[in-house]
C-alpha cells in the first residue's frame, strides 16, 4: 500500500456561492489551508460526497493557457473538456490549484518559456532554472477532497503520478478517465515531453 504523507490540520472553506457559467451551474468554493501556499478554488457539480465516486479534475493553475489561449500548451483545452465532463456527470468536483508551471510559479515559468524559444523541451527548461520537472505536490488536494467527504474519485487526468500522490494521501482512484482533447500542432512537442519524459499516458502522441 501507498505510504500516506501527513498534512498538517484540515482545509478551511472559506467562500461559498452558486457560479453558472457557460459549460453549467456550479456551486463555487474558496478552500485555504494552514501554510501561505495552500489555497484552492472548487467547482462542485450534484452531491460529490455521496457513494458514487465523482468525477474529479484536479487542475494546475496556467495563466498562459487558461487565460491567453496559450498554444504552448494543452491547459485550456483540458480545462474545457473537464468543465464539459463535469458539467455532464451525476457529481462533479473540479480542483483549481495554484502550481503554476508545474508548481515553480509565473515568472520562473516565463523564464522557462525564454530557455524553449533557444531548443530547450519542458522538462530540461525546468531543471535548467534548477528546478525538477514537475515539483507539484498533491497533499493538500487529498485534505480537500476529505473535507469534501470524498474518499474516493474518478480522475480526469493522463499523469499517473497525480494518481500515485493521491492513493498514497488517502484517495482512492477507482478509475483513471483520460483527459486528452483535441489541440494544435502547436503543442504536439510539449505533448511528446509529457509522454516520453514525464510518463503522461497519451494516445497518438
Amino acid at each position: 500500500m501507498p505510504r500516506r504523507r501527513a498534512h498538517e490540520g484540515s482545509p478551511r472553506i472559506v467562500a461559498r456561492a452558486k457560479l453558472p457559467s457557460r459549460f453549467g451551474q456550479f456551486t463555487i468554493l474558496g478552500v485555504e489551508g494552514r501554510r501561505p501556499q495552500e489555497s484552492a478554488v472548487v467547482l462542485l457539480r450534484g452531491k460529490p460526497g455521496g457513494r458514487a465516486a465523482p468525477l474529479v479534475r484536479v487542475h494546475s493553475q496556467c495563466f498562459t493557457g487558461d487565460v491567453l489561449s496559450s498554444e504552448r500548451c494543452d491547459c485550456r483545452a483540458q480545462l474545457e473538456l473537464s468543465l464539459h465532463a463535469i458539467a455532464r456527470a451525476r457529481s462533479g468536483v473540479l480542483l483549481y490549484l495554484p502550481q503554476e508551471g508545474r508548481g515553480i510559479g509565473l515568472m520562473n515559468k516565463l523564464k522557462a518559456y525564454e530557455l524553449q524559444d533557444k531548443g530547450r523541451d519542458t522538462v530540461q527548461a525546468n531543471e535548467e532554472l534548477g528546478f525538477s520537472a514537475d515539483a507539484r505536490d498533491y497533499a493538500f488536494t487529498a485534505a480537500v477532497l476529505r473535507k469534501l467527504g470524498i474518499r474516493a474519485v474518478r480522475l480526469l487526468s493522463n499523469n499517473p503520478e497525480k494518481v500515485r500522490q493521491l492513493e498514497a494521501n488517502g484517495i482512492r482512484v477507482v478509475e483513471r478517465v483520460p483527459c486528452q482533447p483535441r489541440v494544435s500542432r502547436r503543442s504536439h512537442g510539449y505533448l511528446q515531453t509529457k509522454k516520453n519524459k514525464l510518463g503522461h499516458l497519451l494516445a497518438g502522441v
